[in-house]
Parts: C-alpha cells; structure tokens; sequence
C-alpha cells in the first residue's frame, strides 16, 4: 500500500516508524520533518487542510491516509475523502466536534450519561466572572476552542479564576476539580466496533511535581497494568462505548480520565491519537499496524486483536528554551544518534534540517522513548538517552513516570 501521514510532530513520526517496521509499504508524510524523512518521503506543503491533504494523497495514490493532528479532521479532512472515495483514519466533522468544542463535548456527556465533572458553561466572560461565587475551589476553568493543550487553567481562589476567565475568554467551560489518578485511554473504532490501546499517563506541566504551566505534555509511560480489567471494562461501557454508538466515532478516539473514588470520569475527549502518549504506545506496539487502521478504515475491525510487547515504555520530551511561553528556536542539536545506540527510540517534533546541520525549530523538540521489561528498567534506560542529547537551553522533566503505582 502508500500510506500517507498527516503531520510533523512526534507523534506522526512514532506513527510512520510503526507502519514502515512492517517494510512491505510505501510511507510518505505531509509535511513531515527531518526524523520522518528518514524512513518516509516527505512532501512539503504550506498548510494542512481537507484540500491540501487530498491533493497529497491524490499524487501519491494513497490507499490510506492517516491524519495525526485534530485541526484537519476538525476541518473537515474524513468528509472530504469520503466524498472523494478515498480510505482515511479519522472522525467526520461532526464527530470530532467532541474536541472542537468543549462546551459541545460537556452537554454530550450530560445528554448520554457519561460520567463527568458536574460543570457550567458560558459564552461571556462577565457572566462567567458574575458566576464565581457559586463554585468552590480549586476550580477548573476551559476555553472552548483549540488550545494544543494549553487551555486549562486550575484556580484556587476566586481571584485567580477571574484572572485566568480574562485570559481564557470568552467561551468557558467551568467545572468542579476532580481528584484521583490521570490517565490516557484511547481506542481505534471503526464505527461500532473498537480497540483499546495500551493504559497511558501525561505529564503535562512543564515543571517536576506537576509544577508550572500547562504544555503540550513533558512526557508519559504506558504498562498494560495502570487499569485493572474492571476499571478498562467500566470505561468502555459506561464512556466509550455510548460515544462511539451515538456518533458512529471511526478513528481513534481519547478519552483523559480521572480514576475517581467514584469509578473513571472524562476530563475532556481527544479526536485523535494523544501526543505524547502515542511515541511510548507505538514502540510497545507488536502488531501489524497497516493492517489494522485498513480494518478499521473498512469497518472490519472485529476481527483484530492488537498484540503487545510485555514491560513498559516511557517517553520523555525536551523542550526548548522558554517553552511554552516563548519557544527559542535555532539551536544545533547533537547527540540522537548516541542515545539511539542504547536501545532508545527518538522521536522528532520540532526540529528542522540546515546546512549546518539540524537545529530546534519549535517548542517541543523531541521524545526519548524506551521499552523495557519492567516501568523503572525503561525510565531508566529513558533518562540514559536524554544524558546524550543536547541543545542549548534543554529543558526536560526528571519524574515521567514516577507516578506510577508501586506494582508496576
């Protein structure tokens, strides 16, 4: 088959260096980046929308296309393809305005039952600020829109949650804090039918202890054992599955959960793969992965069942300097192919090719990710990778993945 991926980040390159492991394929990527163009042809583009996204797959005779992150399938990429018979990963329009809108995603959970935070939702920032007075604290505050992970502000006290309604505004989502572990559930459905992933956990503070502001995510881990089989049999019955048969969901579907004393409730739903969740559940991945996206782009997934290494993986993100507020960019990078050389796996995200050799070129640069038999032996052969990299200003967390409970 060509198969075309969508995107430049690391979770696009994950995504390309799982299909191209089975090397009966033809991997190509829009746009792509310099870790991509490694083992995929990558095809420059300026914008990625439903038209730019077709036309790619269209010169290349893509047999499946498969879209990483959420702007496109918000525009309206699956449509597009449907309407030109073309296979693609990914929800309609409609469907994936369970990530376009979270004031749209949290009446979804009221009008289907789905466990979540009780919450109010406003289309001003005044009646927002006049509301203050009926909530306690801390109080969690969401714009509506697109955010790339950046739109959650955590008020403890009236007078920082009017702060963060001035900067997040209009459009807000207010809801009661919930307390509990976080994870990252994500499955791949193919309109009825789905598969869930590997057990995953964000860090997405820039700083260790969960201290500082909000980004894109610092890093995760995935272990088959951060649910046990009743907390994975509670989440697809009583959250995904009421998603995925009121909206016919195809593609993969995100669910962030909060692993109350009440049983799992969704924070928020992503319409695609999580990044970057996806770097450590794609190197843990032991199926063929081509042939499962055609299943469920076919609609024929009851008839797969992924496989998996055993152990763990971690990955862990070094960012820039001055990530998230003010990314700088330029800076050489040394040292990938060494970490390489100890069993870890790099991811590229920001990170571009020039003469001089390759540079930082966004906020989030890159992700270290090992597997391993047991979660501390993959942290641990995780941070070994880090120690040889470098680029001016690197910053990094030094906890991904010690959060997890003691048994794994």
């Amino acid at each position: 088959m060509n198969i075309l991926v969508v995107g430049s980040g690391a979770r696009e390159h994950a995504i390309a260096w799982q299909l191209a492991k089975s090397k009966q394929h033809n991997i190509y990527a829009i746009p792509g980046n310099p870790g991509i163009a490694k083992i995929a042809t990558c095809i420059p583009t300026p914008a990625l929308t439903p038209e730019t996204i077709l036309d790619a797959a269209r010169i290349i005779d893509a047999n499946l296309t498969v879209v990483g992150p959420e702007a496109p399938l918000i525009a309206g990429a699956v449509d597009h393809f449907h309407a030109n018979g073309r296979l693609i990963i990914g929800p309609t329009a409609e469907s994936a305005r369970l990530e376009g809108s979270k004031i749209y995603a949290k009446h979804f959970f009221r009008q289907h039952n789905i466990p979540t935070a009780t919450f109010q939702t406003f289309r001003s920032s005044e009646d927002a600020t006049r509301a203050l007075q009926s909530f306690t604290y801390p109080l969690v505050i969401k714009t509506d829109g697109l955010a790339a992970g950046k739109g959650v502000i955590i008020a403890q006290d009236r007078t920082a949650a009017t702060n963060a309604i001035q900067t997040l505004g209009p459009n807000l989502v207010l809801e009661e804090f919930l307390t509990g572990p976080e994870v990252s559930f994500m499955v791949l459905s193919d309109g009825t039918n789905t598969i869930p992933l590997l057990p995953s956990r964000d860090h997405k503070r820039i700083y260790d202890n969960d201290e500082g502001p909000n980004t894109g995510g610092m890093g995760a881990f995935c272990h088959p054992n951060l649910l046990t089989p009743k907390q994975t049999d509670e989440i697809l019955d009583k959250i995904i599955q009421p998603t995925v048969a009121a909206t016919k969901f195809t593609g993969f579907l995100y669910a962030g959960l909060i692993m109350t004393a009440n049983g799992p409730k969704i924070l928020e739903y992503n319409v695609r793969l999580g990044d970057p969740e996806t770097q450590p559940i794609m190197c843990q991945l032991d199926s063929d992965l081509p042939e499962v996206l055609l299943a469920a782009a076919t609609g024929n997934l009851s008839t797969h069942t992924p496989k998996w290494k055993p152990g763990a993986s971690v990955g862990i993100v070094l960012a820039s300097e001055g990530y998230p507020q003010a990314p700088v960019t330029g800076d050489s990078i040394t040292g990938i192919e060494e970490a390489e050389v100890l069993g870890t796996q790099v991811f590229h995200a920001g990170t571009a090719r020039t003469q001089s050799g390759l540079v930082t070129s966004g906020g989030r640069v890159l992700t270290v990710t090992a597997t391993a038999p047991t979660l501390n032996a993959a942290i641990e052969r995780a941070y070994a990778g880090v120690q040889r990299i470098h680029f001016r200003g690197m910053q990094f967390r030094k906890d991904i993945g010690r959060t997890a409970p003691n048994q794994l």
